[in-house]
């Protein structure tokens, strides 16, 4: 008989607007990953209720009592929504066991996460249960997204480190465009300013300097791994021309990149 290393039995995003309880007492059959998106709840946190807000993971294994509770102490309207999923399964037991699991984590997700996780939810509401292999691949994803993204989170939830761990996954994600120090710091909502000090204080380098340190890198990969010209590689990876890209590159590596790539 096969084994399904990953078994979703049910995932969604669910808006409550009236309060809503969810209660295992007798202990969970499943994994929950539970990620507050919007408003608040309360959830049973080693025997205390405790408040959820956005950007808190939820995370309980099988046998854990889980009680979340909405509208009940916080959010009088009932005002919450959320992305989870009940699994399991060989796959996740050994994501799990890799490390110590806090039943209530704060991450930043940029949109990432919740992309994926959108994508698995419509995936699985297929009506023949969706294609095996999309769903695993799309939920190991998840899982290995939510691990960066635990590793990667601030270690204080104050607002500052917030925005600049923000800004710095908006500067990911359009490295390889045009965009101004407005458009980051528009992203965070804060001033051009703040932004520059708050990403400098926090990184050690400038948004500008982030971006370039990206760009050099898919520079090289798609150099090492493409036969793509010096000029599509300068469009591809957000220099824009070629003359920048060669002042850039040869100013980091001490070559130009057409020596480089001979080198290669």
């Amino acid at each position: 008989m096969e084994i399904n290393p990953i078994h979703i039995h049910l995932t969604a995003f669910m808006r409550h607007n009236q309060p809503f309880r969810h209660l295992f007492r007798e202990g969970l059959d499943t994994y929950i990953i539970r990620l507050q998106a919007e408003g608040e709840c309360e959830a049973l946190i080693d025997g205390e209720m405790v408040n959820v807000q956005p950007g808190d993971l939820l995370l309980f294994r099988p046998g854990e009592v889980y009680d979340l509770r909405i509208g009940e102490k916080v959010s009088p309207l009932g005002l919450s929504a959320d992305y989870y999923v009940m699994c399991t399964g060989e796959w996740i037991d050994g994501w799990w066991n890799k490390r110590v699991r806090s039943k209530k984590v704060r991450i930043t997700d940029d949109g990432r996460l919740q992309s994926i996780w959108q994508q698995l939810i419509l995936e699985k509401r297929r009506l023949d249960g969706g294609n095996k292999d999309i769903v695993e691949a799309l939920f190991k994803a998840l899982c290995l997204l939510l691990d960066r993204a635990i590793e990667e989170a601030p270690s204080t939830s104050s607002a500052p480190l917030l925005l600049a761990f923000k800004m710095k996954s908006f500067v990911e994600e359009h490295a390889t465009s045009v965009f101004r120090l407005e458009d980051v710091a528009g992203h965070a909502g804060i001033s051009v300013t703040r932004a520059v000090h708050l990403f400098k204080a926090q990184f050690g380098y400038s948004i500008m300097q982030y971006a370039g340190q990206i760009r050099l890198a898919l520079a090289l990969q798609l150099m090492d791994k493409s036969n793509y010209t010096l000029e599509r590689i300068a469009e591809e990876t957000g220099f824009g021309s070629y003359t920048y890209f060669h002042r850039v590159f040869r100013d980091r590596y001490g070559v130009a990149p057409g020596a480089y790539r001979r080198r290669g």
